[in-house]
This record gives C-alpha cells, structure tokens and sequence, in this order.
C-alpha cells in the first residue's frame, strides 16, 4: 500500500519532493486558477512566488506536478502491469467482502450476482476513464503528470471542485475508520463466541457486549497514531494485505464446505422476505450500498498509475491492469458472496465470519477472525494517516512559531533505552480522532447498515461524478454529442443508484439505532 503514501498532498497548490530523502516541501498557494490549457510549472510557479522560492528552494527540489524530464530526475517508475494488479487488489480486498453474502441475501439469486457483476462494470468504465486523466494535455502522450486524484481535480475542474472532492474523500477515510472499529469488536467477540460454543455446545447462552473491545481497539489505535507517517509503516501495509487475503480465503472455503456438508444450494430467487413490501425495498437498497462500498478505488488509481514504468504509456498499462484486478476481484467476491448465501440462505448473517453460520472447526473460525483484528489494526492507520498530515500541515503552515504545534520533545522509555520524539499537537489530535471514530462506532455498531452508508455516499461522487467531470474536460467532450449523453446518462443512473442505496442504508441504520 506504498502507492497511499502520497495521498492527499496535492491539497496546496505546488507540492515538492526532495530527490534523494523523498521529504515534502509545501509552499504557499500562489493567486492563480488552472484550466485544461494552463499547467502551472515550476519556473512559472517559482517567478510567481519571487524571493520566498529563491531563498527557501534548494536545487534538488522539484515540484511534483511536472513534466517528463523533471518527474524522471525524481522518481525511477518500475512498476508493471503486474504490480498495478497487486496494488489494486490489495487496495480493494478488506472488510467489505464479508458482507457480500448478506447482500445477496438481501437481493436473491436473480439480483445478487448480476448486481456485483454491474458494478463491477461500472468501475471498470469509470476507472478507464479516470486512467485518461493522468497525463495531459494528450491521455498518453501529454508531457505532464497528475499523479494524485485530488491534484487531478484541481487541475481539470479548478481549486473549488478540489475543496470539495478534498472534503469527501476526508469523509470516506474518517467513515471507514469507523466501519473498522465495528468490524474489530465484532471479531474480538466472535473468538470468544466461538471457544464458548466448542467447550459449552451450540446452544450455550455466549453473550459478549462490542463496546469493550471498541475501547481496547481505541486504546491500541491511540498508541500506534504516534507513527510519525506512511514512511515509518509499510511493514504496516504488508501485514494488513497478508491478513486480507487469509480471511477473505478463509471465508469462501468455509461457504464452499457448508455447501457440500447440506447437499443442497440454500436461498431464493427473491432473497430473505421481509414483514411488508416497503421494509424488503430499504433492505434491497441497503444491499447494494453494502456492495458499492466494496468496489471503488478510484481515489489511489492515479497513484498506482504513477508507479508504472513506460513504454507502454502508462494508460494502457493501468486499463488492462485494471480490467484484470476487477475480474479477479469480482470472482473472488462472487465466490465469497455467492458461497455464503448458498450455505445459509435465509440465515445468511450480516458477517460471513463472525455471525456463527460457521461453529467448526472451531480453531479455524478463530483463526480467520484474528486475522481480521491484525488486519484492521493497520487498515485504520492507512485510512488515518492522510487525515493526520492533512491537518498537521495546515497547523504547521498557519502557526509556524508555535512551541505547541512544531516543538518536539524527547520521552525516554523506562528500563529501555530506546527515546521518542513526542510532539503535543500530534499526541492530542490524534488521541481525539480516536476518541471521535470510536465514539461514533459505539453509538452505531451496525456494521452493514454503517457500510451500506459508507458505500452510498462515496461512490457516485468519487467514483462516477469527478472522472466523468474530469474526461469531459481531457477530451473536450462537445455537450449533447453522442459520448457526451451517455457519459451524462451514465453518471444519472449511477447517481439514482447512490441515492436510493443510501437512504435504504441510512434508514436502516436509524431503525437499529432506535429498535
């Protein structure tokens, strides 16, 4: 998940990297305003900004929005083809796929599988359409690189589209924060749960409460946010893929053996019934934003894409890389999915893993649980750390002489001579960030119907509206021509999906909370 480590810094206007030490340099925002025709270099960029970059830039300081000569002299691109799907598919694959076989439950057999099929369609489309606008003013040729999605909103739709995508994608981190906690006491408690029912039988009274565990996994968060940034945490990033890929495998074997230990494929056509028309509706819909929130990575594709070696240009590269990870991925979720629903059918529960469709073997069960914990542990911190730097910056930028905000204090640890460099504005946002997700995971520990929301509101926005918006403007699309009324039929339909999936999810979520 290295490709992560550059997310967000494109939210001032000139970003620059040292050559050799990969350090950030931020400058202020110089008066300007970017059009598809205007790129700001760096000369423009360090005449606008007169004596400040003079004094203050070194010769071996960039700026990241570059051409092809300058973006060579930084960065040495290796990747291929073959990378870009791992990267893709570590990015995608998480807590996700273990709700997908209550979504097929929601939808039935003649809705389920199409529904992941569609959309996985759907993000291949708008994923093509993104890898366009990683060059200019040419798709694969143009001589300059945006290798951020925010910085690529900003150049192609202004600095207001980008002050709003910014704030969506902040949300989408801070939510899945959220979701993490959840699905993190849910396994906690599932283990329990679990060694309860081998030692007592299957009828044993194991109740745990989730808010102890939400606190225990506050309290680790707590500890493991003082990680400076993404560069001291890739080992990080390494166990978080590993512990995905375990329980997501885990996960369709279990499925695949209930399947064979029934003799019979569980479920209907028509999915679980519901008490009355309009409840079995807000669980269809809360079923797809369950599957919208599984697919989308549009806010790394650029980054990814960055991370490719040419020729071929990079676009090519990043379309097949794309449309390979998809269909893997989209096998894999069908497996998991599909598996699930065909082992439990009306009993499908909300959580593949946890929700004790599964009591043995026992060990495994366990096994694939804790394998969730290991891997939220570092997927919160990957979802955190843009927002630490994000806010950490604008204090630094804005308070430049404050002890509280830039001063640094060394803390020995007892018995150990280990030290660490404590900063107070780091200790106490970061506290209170945990604090604030753990808070809202507590009020609301609906782990489908939090997902279902999550999935909604991102992905017609990050997903469909700003790569759509974007490719208009790359490929100078004439209004009402042909591409130009399905581009704009497509982001329609797409938009009346997010809608009605977040308003099932979100009534869902109020009528757990108050049930």
């Amino acid at each position: 998940m290295q490709f992560l480590q550059r997310f967000y810094k494109t939210t001032t206007a000139c970003l620059c990297f040292h050559y050799k030490s990969t350090s950030l340099v931020i400058f202020p925002k110089p008066h300007y305003h970017t059009t598809p025709t205007s790129i700001l270099t760096c000369e423009k960029y360090r005449a606008s900004m007169g004596d400040y970059t003079e004094d203050h830039q070194s010769p071996l300081v960039q700026c990241s929005h570059s051409s092809d000569e300058e973006s060579q002299e930084l960065t040495h691109r290796t990747g291929t083809i073959w990378t870009a799907i791992a990267h893709i598919i570590t990015g995608v694959m998480g807590a996700g796929v273990l709700s997908l076989a209550w979504s097929l439950a929601q939808l039935g057999w003649l809705f389920g599988p199409p529904a992941i099929i569609i959309f996985a369609a759907v993000t291949g489309v708008s994923n093509s359409i993104l890898s366009d606008c990683y060059r200019s003013p040419h798709p694969e040729y143009g001589a300059h690189r945006h290798v951020s999605f925010l910085q690529a909103v900003r150049f192609f739709l202004g600095e207001k589209k980008q002050r709003i995508c910014a704030v969506l994608l902040n949300e989408s981190l801070f939510g899945n924060d959220i979701a993490y906690t959840i699905a993190t006491a849910t396994s906690i408690r599932a283990i329990l749960k679990s060694n309860c029912y081998h030692k007592q039988g299957h009828d044993a009274d194991c109740r745990y409460e989730d808010n102890i565990y939400m606190l225990l996994f506050g309290l680790v968060q707590i500890v493991m946010s003082q990680i400076p940034n993404f560069h001291d945490m890739a080992w990080l990033s390494v166990v978080a893929a590993i512990m995905s890929f375990a329980y997501s495998t885990i996960g369709v074997g279990l499925g695949f053996a209930k399947v064979i230990e029934n003799g019979e494929i569980m479920g209907s056509i028509g999915g679980i019934p519901a008490t009355s028309a309009i409840d079995k509706v807000w669980l269809v819909f809360q079923g797809l934003g369950d599957i919208a929130f599984a697919y989308p990575y549009s806010i790394i594709l650029l980054e990814i894409q960055d991370t490719l070696k040419s020729p071929p240009s990079e676009t090519k590269t990043m379309k097949k890389a794309s449309i390979s990870a998809i269909m893997i991925t989209t096998f894999f979720y069908m497996c998991c999915g599909s598996f699930g629903y065909a082992a439990f059918g009306n009993n499908t529960p909300g959580n593949i893993l946890s929700g004790f469709g599964f009591y043995e073997p026992y060990w495994l069960v366990d096994l694939a649980n804790a394998c969730v914990v290991l891997h939220l542990v570092g997927g919160y911190q990957i979802f955190s750390q843009p927002i630490f730097a994000l806010v950490e910056k604008w204090f630094s930028n804005n308070y430049p002489d404050s002890e509280f905000v830039n001063g640094f204090y060394r803390l020995k640890l007892p018995l150990s001579e280990a030290t660490f460099h404590v900063n107070l504005l780091r200790l106490c946002f970061r506290t209170l960030y945990v604090v604030t997700t753990t808070g809202i995971a507590m009020l609301f520990p609906y782990f489908n119907q939090v997902l279902g929301v999550l999935g909604a509101l991102n992905f017609w926005s990050l997903t469909i509206y700003f790569p759509v918006e974007m490719y208009f403007v790359q490929r100078r699309i004439v209004p009402w021509t042909t591409k130009w009324v399905a581009l704009r039929t497509f982001s329609l339909v797409c938009f009346l999906v997010s809608v009605l999936a977040f308003i099932g999810s979100l009534q869902g979520l109020i009528s757990a909370r108050f049930r």
